[in-house]
């Protein structure tokens, strides 16, 4: 796709979203559920959408929530429920209207005091906290946001007691009660006025960020970083980490700097994404050329997405380090350096992640294990302590606490952002630096994703796809090693196909909501390599398009 014109400037103000007419069409247009477009549909981070489209609207966010309180009744889920929100502008009318449904049903709420935000990981941070020991009574939650999406949509999660994103089973069953709620329509879901909400004695206001910021110093080595002196840049992209940072460096004596601790709606100060869209995406370069441009002011800084799941670190030798690299780097760093951890504790790393993962964990000895994309997958090995480490190639992790036990189950920005820090303070070295010794030992690798054209019968034929459909024995000039339609790490399907050699792979797998299927690709034998292996990939996947009749 061509870069914009406009990608990494200053957003005109002629592309800022209208946020009143944003609210008002939230209210006043209600969804049509005979429109595949209009429908509640639950991706791999819960049901996301604009107003200004009918796909994120008040009728909604009515049927999910009492989809939610049906099946936690069902499930015998009685203990409180945890709800936040991001700083997106349809997620306080979401907040409010859910919480009318969940008054009214009686269910236990607990909000941030004074409706302030909370990040996506500071959910699941409480939800575990308030499980742990507890054979019943079990909280859930549900977290109100469309992670680093533009400024005129909105997200609505439900994480389960296990605190981690609701698994395909819970999520189809919540979807296809609000999608039969929508069709009868809203009407007779019993609701509490929000004024009355806000009073009921189920609804209580909590302090999300004490128990969470003090808990710090148990997953990520706070003192080590505090006696390092070392100078730290923060940019909360006017999400939901906005009121953390400060009570973070109090506690533990950092010397953090918010580079900008504005919260406004239309995200007007954010620049432009590679599409020209404002998008609060951490892990690109031209949404983060405000941070980059201050490296030298910083021994480290990083950026989060609106609801903090994500993580981008800046440093003076790098810059913006690319997601698959500082994952690399996190893993090598931190099995070398928690002596609690399981020593069976696995690298958990999804499909589409870099190789470089892979000749990490062989060089340590430790078992790699490789999911589906979706952190859904990393959940249950966080919570036994199978997995000491999960990770998504879009700039998003977890991992153990010091003692070997569950932190999150839901990727956490912040302890991603801080073990950033702690890294350099142990080391002396920034994480930039570090992963060019990786590449001086390991091999360097390019990666990249495309998108190609798909209908929706190819991306069909594409999603349940046999390995055996492929008889080519070759790619770019090596032979294929691998071909998956299950993940190696769990045999789940992976809705799509990956092909390996010895010094490159590829991944095909369709779009959820575009007529495109996507290729990710990496090589350790460089670019020529890499394009050789996205042409064969295309050449593969079209050949099984043709052998289909699609």
């Amino acid at each position: 796709m061509a870069i914009h014109p406009l990608a990494g400037k200053p957003a005109p103000k002629e592309v800022l979203a209208n946020i009143p007419r944003l609210v008002s069409a939230f209210y006043t247009h209600p969804p049509d559920p005979t429109v595949a477009g209009q429908r509640v549909v639950f991706g791999t981070s819960g049901h996301r959408g604009s107003s200004l489209k009918n796909s994120f609207n008040q009728d909604h966010i009515i049927a999910i929530s009492q989809a939610i309180c049906e099946y936690r009744a069902s499930s015998g889920i009685t203990g409180p429920l945890f709800m936040g929100m991001d700083t997106h502008a349809l997620s306080e009318p979401a907040l409010a209207t859910a919480l009318e449904v969940f008054a009214a049903a009686g269910v236990t709420v607990m909000i941030q005091k004074g409706l302030g935000y909370t990040p996506t990981p500071v959910i699941s941070h409480a939800i575990l906290t308030f499980n742990r020991e507890r054979q019943s009574g079990l909280a859930d939650g549900v977290v109100i946001t469309p992670s680093h999406n533009p400024p005129e949509d909105g997200g609505f999660k439900y994480n389960p007691p296990h605190g981690g994103p609701a698994g395909t089973e819970i999520t189809r069953q919540i979807a296809d009660r609000a999608n039969a709620i929508l069709e009868a329509g809203c009407g007779g879901i019993k609701r509490m006025p929000v004024e009355k909400a806000l009073k009921a004695e189920t609804t209580h206001t909590y302090d999300y960020i004490t128990p969470y910021v003090t808990d710090l110093s148990r997953v990520v080595d706070m003192p080590a970083i505090s006696a390092s002196g070392l100078k730290l840049g923060v940019d909360p992209m006017g999400g939901a980490a906005v009121d953390y940072w400060t009570p973070i460096a109090e506690r533990y004596g950092l010397a953090i700097e918010v580079v900008n601790p504005v919260v406004d709606p239309t995200f007007g100060f954010m620049p432009l994404d590679k599409d020209g869209k404002i998008r609060m995406d951490c892990s690109s370069p031209y949404a983060m050329q405000r941070l980059i441009g201050l490296k030298e002011r910083f021994d480290v800084a990083f950026g989060n997405d609106t609801d903090v799941d994500r993580h981008g670190i800046v440093t003076r030798s790098t810059g913006l380090l690319n997601p698959n690299h500082f994952l690399a780097v996190a893993i090598w760093y931190l099995f070398q350096n928690r002596p609690d951890w399981p020593g069976t504790a696995a690298i958990g790393k999804t499909l589409v992640s870099t190789s470089m993962i892979d000749r990490v964990a062989a060089h340590l000895g430790k078992k790699l294990s490789e999911v589906p994309v979706g952190f859904k997958w990393f959940v249950d090995g966080l919570m036994d302590g199978k997995y000491g480490f999960g990770g998504e190639e879009s700039a998003g992790a977890s991992f153990l606490r010091m003692d070997g036990s569950v932190w999150t189950t839901d990727k956490d920005g912040i302890i991603m952002d801080l073990l950033a820090a702690e890294i350099m303070a142990k080391t002396e070295r920034d994480p930039g630096e570090i992963y060019r010794s990786l590449e001086t030992q390991f091999g360097a690798s390019v990666y990249a994703r495309i998108d190609a054209p798909a209908t929706a019968a190819q991306k069909a034929v594409l999603e349940k796809l046999s390995a055996k459909t492929i008889t080519r024995t070759e790619m770019a000039g090596e032979p294929i090693v691998a071909k998956h339609t299950r993940a190696p790490g769990n045999q789940a399907e992976i809705g799509g196909l990956k092909v390996v050699t010895e010094n490159g792979w590829f991944a095909a797998r369709p779009s959820g909501t575009e007529e495109i299927y996507k290729i990710y690709a990496e090589s350790f034998k460089g670019q020529a390599h890499l394009e050789a292996i996205q042409q064969e990939a295309q050449a593969m996947v079209g050949a099984v398009f043709t052998a289909a009749g699609v």
